[in-house]
């Protein structure tokens, strides 16, 4: 039987997969009396970085953040926001501004009035790829906005980054724009371990499941092998369990029954497999543990409401965004303690 782990080592175990990679960077000066909005991007994730505030944030629930000198945040889920002179200031999307390429992904705008100083906020923000693959849940209970300096006290060997990420902004300096690109990769990522060190905040649901040092076991294994032909009675055995206790307590934690959770952690990894990875859709459901590659689109129709050969046609055609599209949700009425394979 494993020994029990800590929540913690549980989730920083299944984020060894975590990608978050920079798509593009934009140093931003902004003076009054202007705002930049930053648009809607499905799977996008927004950092930004205060080199000379204050400028304010307005997030996408419309509360408004008043950000200073050094201050670094992340939006892990995006979403329509904006960088404000003042709080109650009006924005124009950031598109109707000139920008100009500093270096490969990195460009300069200057949100500035005709005549206007250029004494005023200076950011330097990245829209980003956050991929968690099969932790992917985990983006949703996350806050809408994560700020690196609740980590300081215990991670200082952040600050000098912050630093750094000043310097680097204000001085313009050969090669400044590559350098702020990576660092705000590095911060963006230490923001997410950081929350997640700290326990997710008061995230509960799928966080409760990794807390309990037995369920987390099995969520655990369910991550590390996904395509394995799981027993309800395999998974008991790994919770340390009968198979009816086992069922009834990962029900009532995470709000689904096994066989649901083992489906759509398979379609979350099968979409980043087959939309960003390129493989082959018959190799998917052979690592996803299926039998044919039509018992495999059928699930993957069911949980993403289109086959996943949409997928493959995006990214001939050169398209990121996923299709919208309501999921037709299997029913959850399987029995529970049964022993029945989980897989097609």
């Amino acid at each position: 039987m494993p020994k029990p782990e800590l929540a913690s080592d549980l989730v920083s175990e299944l984020l060894l997969g975590m990608r978050l990679r920079g798509i593009a960077y934009r140093r931003i000066q902004l003076s009054p009396p202007l705002g930049v909005e930053f648009g809607k991007v499905e799977g996008w994730a927004q950092f930004h970085f205060v080199a000379r505030g204050p400028v304010y944030l307005r997030s996408p629930s419309g509360s408004i953040h008043t950000l200073s000198t050094g201050d670094a945040l992340l939006l892990p889920r995006g979403g329509p926001h904006a960088l404000l002179s003042t709080p109650d200031q009006p924005a124009l999307d950031i598109a109707a501004f000139e920008s100009a390429k500093l270096c490969e992904a990195v460009s300069a705008i200057r949100a500035c009035p005709q005549g206007c100083t250029l004494d005023g906020a200076l950011t330097f923000s990245g829209c980003m790829e956050f991929d968690l693959g099969s932790m992917h849940a985990l983006v949703s209970l996350m806050p809408e906005v994560m700020y690196v300096g609740t980590l300081l006290e215990r991670h200082p060997e952040i600050l000098p980054m912050l630093e750094a990420m000043e310097r680097e902004a204000k001085s313009e300096r050969a090669g400044f724009a590559a350098i702020l690109a990576r660092l705000a990769d590095v911060v963006s990522a230490f923001i997410v371990r950081g929350w997640v060190e700290c326990g997710c905040g008061d995230a509960s649901g799928w966080i409760a499941a990794l807390r309990d040092p037995r369920l987390g076991r099995v969520i655990a294994a369910l991550h590390r092998e996904p395509g394995r032909n799981w027993t309800v009675a395999e998974l008991a055995a790994e919770m340390g369990s009968s198979r009816s206790v086992f069922a009834e307590r990962f029900l009532a934690v995470t709000g689904m029954t096994p066989h649901r959770y083992v489906t759509e952690l398979r379609m979350r990894l099968a979409a980043q497999w087959i939309g960003r990875e390129r493989q082959p859709i018959e190799t998917v459901a052979f690592r996803l543990g299926y039998g044919s590659a039509a018992a495999f689109s059928r699930a993957f129709k069911r949980i993403h409401g289109y086959p996943p050969g949409v997928l493959r046609q995006q990214r001939e055609a050169g398209i990121d965004a996923v299709p919208s599209a309501s999921a037709q949700r299997e029913p959850m009425s399987e029995t529970l303690a049964s022993d029945a394979v989980f897989s097609s």
